[in-house]
């Protein structure tokens, strides 16, 4: 399994509704507006790092209102 935080910016005004969209895609785990340099962080899961790369290009990225997102994979280094 492999997770990630999305960090994500949105258009002023939009980070609710964002939000609560981006909660219902498949393979989010959490979705929470945020204040900062971004709007919204998004926790989601993938069975592959390729799963999870279409996860944010194809879905997550899809959703009207975002304006950029960066994505962190976790890692456990120990």
């Amino acid at each position: 399994m492999v997770q990630a935080y999305i960090l994500v910016q949105t258009e002023v005004g939009k980070s609710a509704a964002v939000a609560g969209e981006i909660s219902g895609i498949r393979g989010v785990i959490s979705a929470e507006d945020v204040t900062g340099p971004y709007d919204v962080i998004v926790r989601a899961e993938a069975d592959t790092v390729d799963e999870l790369g279409q996860l944010v290009v194809a879905r997550v990225q899809g959703v009207l209102g975002i304006t950029r997102t960066l994505t962190c994979p976790v890692v456990k280094l120990g």
